[in-house]
């Protein structure tokens, strides 16, 4: 890949192809809301399938490792098929697996559904910043990036919300059936909108081992699991943690200002990812830091709470964007691989911060999961710090 440098006049004079890029961003969507959506209907789903909420529970779980297990190998094996009909591939396993789920008397064959619904997601996650990243010039590589990736925090602080809403209202089944229709149309979108890139030659077909050691990736994998662990260890158990500090009936408030927040983040990140990729992931992660270091107090006062939460999500919006970008630059014509890698990290970061937010409210309670968060960013900002030269470079390295 070639360098990228920022090029203010280039960026300025080629605008953006939004119409493409939004599509991706639709992707984006309809994976979180596959994902999430279940963790807000399981009181509805648990008495539809006549199944414990504990069962009911286990819709996110499956999912999440069909995912883990699924990105790496799935995008080895296909580096050499043409992106947009595997795009449309992927696709087309959300609206299978949504249908299915919405049709489906069975749990077992539910579960099934939900697993292959992951498998589509790891698949996703791992193509679209590389294909955004094609569609540009490289001084646009990380603009394209983020607005690809603003389906995202869209999906966490709008479509599940209404998805959770509208399932009160026409029911979970009927909920899960629109998102086939949604992606169904999201499907004819791409196929109209999305320009088609080849696969990679066999000659530029990189092996696991190979993209693993390239210079810079090992530093953005690591950064990414610290990074999203302190955020899962905490987001997590969010609500006993309000709980400590009297404010547990505030959560979907709290949870709202940080959604918003998220929005902001990634817009910022958006506008300067290109050329200030170094300092904008040292700030976002010194910025959680703080907002850690102002939760720590069991006694905070609401405003203060308010102002970390807001804090946090400002950091987390455009984490995605940040790292996707980092790691897209470091294995250059490897980066479908190197991002299937990073999705696989991302989600054992998330399968860890549930683990070890776990052990720490049952060992010691709530008031460890500011501390724990704050060593974990620590490290991250060290390992950040320490990669100029390749993983986060400064403008002189790149």
């Amino acid at each position: 890949m070639t360098n990228i440098i920022p090029a203010k006049h280039t960026a300025a004079r080629v605008p953006l192809p939004f119409a493409s890029l939004l599509s991706l961003a639709m992707a984006g969507f309809i994976t979180i809301l596959t994902e999430a959506l279940p963790a807000g209907l399981l009181p509805q789903i648990s008495a539809g399938m006549a199944i414990s909420g504990a069962l009911a529970g286990q819709f996110v779980t499956v999912y999440a490792v069909g995912s883990l297990v699924a990105a790496i190998p799935l995008v080895a094996a296909t580096q050499g098929a043409r992106r947009r009909p595997l795009l449309l591939v992927a696709l087309a396993g959300f609206a299978v697996a949504n249908t299915v789920t919405a049709l489906s008397v069975s749990y077992v064959i539910t579960m099934t559904a939900r697993f292959m619904a992951g498998v589509s997601a790891g698949l996703v996650w791992a193509l679209l910043a590389g294909y955004a990243a094609r569609m540009v010039p490289d001084e646009q590589k990380g603009r394209a990036i983020a607005v690809a990736m603003v389906g995202t925090p869209l999906a966490l602080a709008l479509g599940v919300p209404a998805g959770t809403f509208l399932g009160g209202l026409i029911g979970w089944r009927l909920c899960f059936g629109t998102m086939s229709v949604m992606t169904l149309g999201l499907m004819v979108w791409v196929s109209l909108r999305v320009p088609d890139f080849p696969g990679l030659p066999t000659d530029k077909r990189l092996p696991l081992g190979r993209v693993f050691t390239l210079a810079g990736v090992r530093p953005v994998l690591f950064v990414v699991l610290a990074f999203v662990l302190a955020h899962n260890v905490i987001y997590t158990y969010i609500a006993p943690f309000l709980a400590a500090t009297g404010m547990s009936e505030r959560t979907d408030l709290i949870l709202l200002i940080f959604g918003i927040a998220a929005l902001s983040g990634i817009w910022v990140v958006g506008i300067f990812v290109d050329g200030y990729l170094r300092t904008l992931t040292l700030l976002s992660t010194a910025l959680f830091a703080l907002s850690a270091l102002l939760l720590a107090s069991m006694s905070a006062t609401p405003g203060t709470v308010y102002i970390a939460v807001a804090a946090w999500g400002v950091s987390f919006g455009g984490a995605a964007t940040l790292f996707q970008t980092a790691i897209a630059r470091a294995a250059g014509d490897a980066a479908d691989v190197a991002q299937s890698m990073l999705v696989t990290a991302w989600n054992l970061a998330i399968a860890g911060g549930g683990v070890v937010g776990g052990i720490l409210l049952d060992r010691i309670g709530p008031t460890a999961f500011s501390p724990t968060v704050i060593i974990l960013l620590l490290i991250a900002l060290m390992v950040t710090w320490t990669a100029r030269q390749h993983g986060f470079p400064g403008a002189s390295a790149r």
